[in-house]
């Protein structure tokens, strides 16, 4: 026997255990393939929406930012009058807010932003910085609509802080 004929003994071997093994294993593969594809789309559909989220958060943190640095420079005239204005500009939780406000009024709402809205412990700490916390509520762009369905949100609060020195 040559190495070719055993060779050709062992295919025919082979064939003949899988013709019986065959009609049992048929098709268990595609449920293999059917879960694998369903756990994928579910990572980059998550992937996806936390990416969404991420963005919206950066946005949201630009604009409180922004109004941090403009409620920085509001100067509460009162205070600055009576006690005098030391090494920075002196700022009041009344002033702080408006500035705020106005800052938030004349811009427009970033994309990824449904709604936004300045939440408690905007104000200042200590008379010279501004402290400016925003809430808003992020659009996902995978799941958004089943968490709308549900009467969910995912809601993003961002603050941040700002101060005038004085030189």
């Amino acid at each position: 026997m040559t190495v070719t004929d055993g060779m050709r003994a062992g295919g025919r071997l082979l064939a003949r255990v899988s013709r019986r093994v065959a009609p049992r294993d048929r098709g268990q593969i595609s449920i293999l393939v059917f879960g694998l594809l369903g756990v994928v789309l579910l990572l980059v559909l998550g992937g996806v929406d936390v990416t969404a989220a991420q963005i919206a958060r950066a946005r949201l943190l630009d604009a409180s930012d922004s109004a941090a640095l403009e409620a920085a420079n509001a100067l509460d005239e009162a205070s600055a009058y009576s006690g005098g204005i030391g090494d920075a500009v002196v700022v009041s939780n009344g002033t702080v807010e408006r500035a705020v406000e106005e800052n938030l009024n004349a811009r427009p709402m970033p994309y990824g932003i449904s709604g936004w809205r300045i939440a408690q412990g905007t104000g200042t700490t200590d008379g010279r910085t501004a402290v400016v916390v925003l809430q808003g509520t992020a659009e996902l762009p995978m799941t958004g609509g089943l968490l709308a369905a549900l009467g969910r949100s995912v809601t993003i609060t961002v603050e941040s802080r700002a101060r005038a020195p004085l030189q």
